[in-house]
């Protein structure tokens, strides 16, 4: 079992102050037989108390709030987590009786949401893609590794010309973009092809192999096969999700798994740092946290902070 020791920065910066900050955060890594977490802080400016809970999707969420005026916020997370291959077996039932349990299991609560699909501008192509496999012969496995393989062998992995909010068909028309984009691609066409499919949030760590989608939050998906279970499919990667990948949360899409992301009062523009950092081995060195000359002051004085936000109320007037 290797062993792996995370640190996430998510900074965001705000051209103006702010207040009355409420955040949700989904990043504690899961635990279950195939990841064990032996120990997770979290470090966050002006060291807010942080509420838990379970959602709907079996996640844990954070929930925190920053009532007082700040022009910065900092959230640092640290893991020491194990992890373990989940091996897929060769001993499944007969595809016919595969491809059966699907459509059975198809209308069942814990499915119905893994299932629904968007139409866009790929559709009809992709649509002729899966019309051009033989579901006698291919199992819901292995066509999913096909699917899987013709996202990695068509699109290319480009770094900036996506964000989180960017829609299929401008993914489709570029096709490039980046881990996000490929799973939300891989999604449309599994469930498609009536295979339930989840949205997975994590990290990819370092192997010798090496990996797209290193130092940053990274995305794959993760397929219903019949008889089995669930098994993550990473097509940035064209791989099955191994030892090598650390699950943070899973959803629906992108919206359901978002590390960070709140709301807050104030007229301001923000700016994101997100920094993450992959090891082998226990070390000492920090994150750098970029600050501000003038976020160090207001971080460290209260009453300029209540001064500069009356000023800007006023101005606003």
């Amino acid at each position: 079992m290797p062993t792996f020791f995370i640190k996430h920065l998510t900074k965001y910066s705000y051209s103006n102050l702010i207040i009355d900050g409420a955040n949700q955060i989904m990043l504690h890594p899961i635990q279950d037989e195939f990841q064990s977490v032996s120990s997770h802080t979290l470090s966050i400016n002006t060291n807010p108390k942080i509420e838990t809970y379970t959602d709907f999707f079996g996640n844990t969420v954070g929930t925190f709030m920053i009532l007082e005026p700040h022009n910065f916020l900092s959230v640092i997370s640290e893991i020491e987590i194990k992890t373990k291959e989940k091996i897929f077996p060769n001993d499944l039932k007969p595809i016919n009786e595969q491809w059966e349990e699907l459509k059975n299991i198809k209308h069942k609560p814990d499915f119905i949401d893994y299932l629904k699909y968007k139409t866009f501008d790929g559709t009809d192509s992709i649509l002729e893609l899966l019309n051009t496999k033989d579901l006698n012969i291919l199992s819901p496995f292995k066509i999913v590794l096909e699917l899987c393989e013709y996202i990695y062998s068509n699109f290319k992995y480009i770094q900036g010309i996506t964000n989180v909010d960017s829609k299929l068909d401008h993914v489709w028309s570029l096709k490039a973009g980046v881990c996000q984009d490929f799973t939300n691609i891989l999604l449309q066409m599994v469930r498609m092809l009536g295979i339930p499919a989840r949205y997975v949030s994590g990290y990819i760590c370092p192997n010798e192999s090496g990996s797209r989608g290193e130092g940053a939050t990274h995305a794959w998906i993760e397929v219903y096969i019949p008889f089995y279970g669930w098994l993550g499919i990473d097509p940035t990667n064209n791989a099955i999700a191994n030892e090598y990948h650390v699950r943070l949360a899973v959803g629906r899409d992108y919206k359901d798994c978002a590390p960070v992301k709140g709301v807050f009062k104030g007229n301001a523009i923000s700016d994101l740092l997100v920094k993450v950092k992959v090891s082998t081995f226990k070390n000492n060195e920090e994150l750098k946290i970029s600050l501000k000359k003038e976020e160090l002051e207001v971080s460290n004085n209260s009453y300029l902070q209540n001064v500069k936000l009356l000023q800007q109320m006023q101005q606003q007037q």
